[in-house]
């Protein structure tokens, strides 16, 4: 140390500073040490530490977790909503007493309690939001214990609404995390771009810091470097209060984050004393700016931008909420790589993983406090709500990506409180939130989706247009954009779309004409009253690939339309959808509950995407029939400047794509299919001659199947070892009985399980048929007998298969 603090008289703070961080000397006083490995749990719901100790039934786990993970998409009614303890050993060989120790939680869910060596160390009320813990008096040297009390019970006071569709999973949901930082170090550190043009760019720097009185000679530094890692800047100044505020002004021709060219800057802020580096924090933020013009489009960084969304919820097959951070960020690179340049996250803020991915990736966020649904509730609700709001802003407020805080989402619908759907305290209690909001970071934008009465209070507000589902033909699209543009500042459309069934398909999808009324477009609160297809439809692929494209078709031809965000990229569990194809299962994603995109996702890729492809619509679509000599229309969705369709190798013609064409841009084709196998192969050509090709292989047949009247059973046995058991209704003829959807429920008796519980196309045990066809994936149990598999309903009563393994 006498050796670089000679070095130091003879260089600058900034340099001297710099040269440590990018030594390999320890010379930081902080570690952050995950702790998500080795834990126990008790599914036991006493308040009592003691008690849960004494258990003898704690199993051993890795977080994350949630004890909702399958439970939830079981077939019995109801999750488990109660109280779980976490438990795991910490062994701290030496502490300093010097350094203070934190417990950070990405996320628990809905409560927490945290006791260190049988003390209570703190809490906290909200299930989306990071939090801290100070141990520091509570900890010793060599074994700790750690105790959590995670509690997901009903409760009208916190936020989200028990009435929201999607499940409350409750858990150590996300990642766990041992600090330890220097007594004096820096608590938190807030970035923003004050002035941001092509030219030049300022930067505002404030840290808040945590240091003793008694701290001599305290100094922060605070050092940026562009994208490829060069020093463009850098200050430093004493420390004399809590809160300490670095300016850059003049950062010339600064390289701007944008959705194509997210160009990250880092900022290191270095706390020092006494010439010695206590602590340090590095953050990364972006130069950019947006602006929604006024009744018309979003610009970001100057240039008109239309916004192509698509909303996340987070959760997966198997984990539910526990998702890993490789899942999350497939997540959000599968996004991304559909085309989307915005994600709005639903409805509550999600894992720090998601975030950097949306900077790292050029995805916009519109960022949503949990208000979902219930309406507005006492002094207690408004505290616990008003405090999530200031946790999500805190947490998230250097992230580029954000450029919205939502305040909620359809907030006055279905109250949990006497009076709960009061607009005039409705209001009160919302611009109060939009005054935090603003106070706390007035460089982004406030928005609500669904609450008309305060469509005036925020900057941004989303009406409801379910065209084509929850009400009217997606044909009225048009005119409900129309009508919105004119009636909101700064309109933008969150949510749409509908249902669709993998594997279902419909030559002719019922589409509601002369029964629905066509020009409604907004969803009503009760459905039950309300003629829609979201009621009479068929749930085939066919259909929904239709409203989006119809959607897309609108959307992008529309100079002034700030843009849409289709509702919702993966199918996703929720309580309140039994009676659903896949039960407890909100079927409105582009891909299933794992991620495997449907047809939809192809449409949405083809007017978005710059990655050239092709993809005839459907894959799951390989059984046919109708009647000889008919034609069937064709569409291969691309984004290649002209696509050529062969059958069985022969060209049906080029065509060019033109974007005010629909359906598919123009690139149909009228196909008389042959009897028995039919080859089709689609041939897409770039500008700069680049060839993508697909292939589909459809069985086609003359003659249409009659009424079904048993079940046949086959399987395959899966790569991973597993095997795929299927089931096909057939007629008297032993014709697959395409025009069958009725429910199917699969059983393992002997030598394996099922794989149920997922909520996905190949993992639940009752499933409605996809044109006459179910499936379940089963894992061998490993004893080497026969795996005995059954399937049945009402109108079968039961088949049985045998399968040797």
């Amino acid at each position: 140390m006498k050796k670089l603090l000679y070095h130091y008289q003879s260089f600058s703070i900034i340099a001297f500073l710099a040269f440590l961080l990018s030594s390999h000397n320890n010379t930081l006083a902080q570690t952050k040490t995950n702790l998500n490995e080795n834990w126990l749990y008790l599914e036991n719901n006493t308040s009592n530490p003691d008690q849960a100790k004494k258990a003898d039934n704690w199993s051993k786990l890795n977080l994350p977790h949630t004890w909702n993970a399958e439970d939830a998409t079981d077939l019995n009614p109801g999750y488990r909503r109660d109280a779980s303890w976490y438990q795991k050993k910490l062994n701290l060989a030496k502490i300093d007493p010097n350094q203070r120790y934190y417990l950070y939680f990405e996320g628990s869910n809905v409560t927490t309690k945290v006791y260190i060596n049988d003390t209570e160390a703190g809490g906290h009320i909200g299930g989306y939001i990071g939090f801290t813990i100070d141990i520091t008096p509570f900890i010793k040297e060599g074994n700790n214990e750690i105790l959590v009390r995670v509690d997901n019970s009903y409760d009208i006071e916190i936020i989200p609404s028990q009435k929201s569709d999607f499940f409350i999973y409750g858990g150590i949901t996300r990642d766990v995390w041992l600090l330890s930082k220097y007594k004096n170090h820096i608590e938190d550190l807030k970035i923003t771009t004050p002035q941001v043009s092509a030219k030049k760019a300022s930067l505002n720097i404030v840290a808040k810091t945590i240091h003793s009185d008694t701290a001599k000679e305290l100094t922060l530094t605070v050092i940026l470097k562009n994208p490829k890692g060069k020093k463009v800047a850098g200050k430093t100044i004493p420390i004399t209060a809590n809160i300490s505020t670095i300016t850059f002004d003049n950062i010339k021709n600064p390289e701007l984050w944008d959705i194509d060219t997210p160009k990250l800057y880092s900022v290191i802020a270095i706390l020092a004393e006494k010439n010695q580096i206590r602590d340090s924090v590095n953050e990364k933020t972006g130069f950019r700016w947006f602006e929604f013009k006024d009744h018309g489009p979003f610009y970001l960084n100057g240039k008109r931008l239309l916004l192509r969304g698509t909303h996340r919820h987070e959760e997966e097959a198997g984990v539910g909420a526990a998702m890993s951070n490789a899942q999350h960020r497939a997540d959000m690179e599968s996004i991304k790589k559909m085309g989307a340049n915005f994600v709005r996250l639903a409805h509550y803020p999600q894992d720090p993983e998601v975030y950097r991915a949306c900077d790292e990736l050029g995805l916009l966020v519109w960022d949503e406090l949990p208000w979902c649904r219930g309406g507005i509730g006492g002094e207690l609700w408004q505290t616990n709500t008003k405090n999530m709001l200031a946790e999500i802003i805190n947490q998230n407020y250097n992230h580029p990506s954000i450029i919205i805080w939502s305040l909620g989402n359809e907030m006055n619908w279905l109250p949990d409180f006497p009076d709960g759907d009061n607009a005039g305290r409705t209001n009160v209690f919302l611009k109060e939130l939009n005054d935090i909001s603003h106070k706390m970071d007035p460089t982004r934008k406030t928005a609500i989706r669904k609450y008309y009465e305060g469509s005036q209070i925020v900057d941004v507000f989303s009406p409801s247009i379910w065209s084509g589902w929850y009400s009217g033909s997606y044909k009225s699209y048009q005119k409900a954009i129309d009508v919105y543009k004119k009636e909101y500042k700064h309109f933008i459309h969150a949510e749409y779309g509908g249902d669709s069934h993998v594997g279902r398909h419909s030559e002719n999808p019922v589409t509601g004409e002369n029964i629905i009324k066509a020009e409604g477009w907004e969803e009503a609160i009760v459905q039950t009253k309300v003629a829609n297809i979201a009621q009479i439809g068929d749930w085939s692929e066919n259909y929904i690939v239709d409203l989006f494209d119809w959607h897309l078709h609108i959307s992008e031809n529309d100079p002034s339309f700030v843009g849409n965000i289709q509702w919702a990229f993966k199918d996703f569990a929720t309580p309140l959808r039994p009676e659903d194809d896949i039960p407890y299962m909100n079927q409105k994603g582009l891909t299933d509950r794992n991620g495997n995109p449907k047809d939809a996702y192809y449409v949405f890729k083809s007017y978005w995407s710059k990655e050239p492809f092709a993809y005839i619509e459907s894959h799951t679509w390989t059984e046919r029939q109708g009647p000889e000599n008919t034609p069937r229309t064709i569409s291969v969705f691309s984004n290649c400047e002209k696509v050529t369709l062969f059958h069985q190798q022969k060209s049906l013609g080029e065509k060019k794509r033109n974007l005010s064409l629909y359906p598919a841009n123009g690139l149909t084709w009228d196909v008389n299919f042959l009897k028995g196998e039919n080859i089709l192969i689609a041939v897409g050509e770039t500008k700069d001659g680049k060839r993508v090709t697909d292939t589909l292989k459809v069985n086609y047949r003359f003659n249409k199947n009659d009424t079904a009247t048993a079940l046949q059973l086959s399987s395959e046995k899966l790569k991973n070892g597993n095997y795929l058991v299927t089931a096909i209704a057939i007629d008297h003829n032993n014709l697959r009985c395409l025009d069958y959807e009725e429910s199917v429920y699969f059983q393992c008796l002997k030598g394996g399980k099922t794989m149920k519980n997922q909520g996905t196309p190949t993992g639940s045990e009752s499933i409605k048929m996809a044109n006459g066809k179910a499936s379940i994936e089963v894992v061998p149990d490993g004893s080497g007998i026969p795996i005995e598999m059954t399937a049945l309903n009402q109108s079968f009563k039961g088949e049985y298969l045998k399968i040797a393994n």
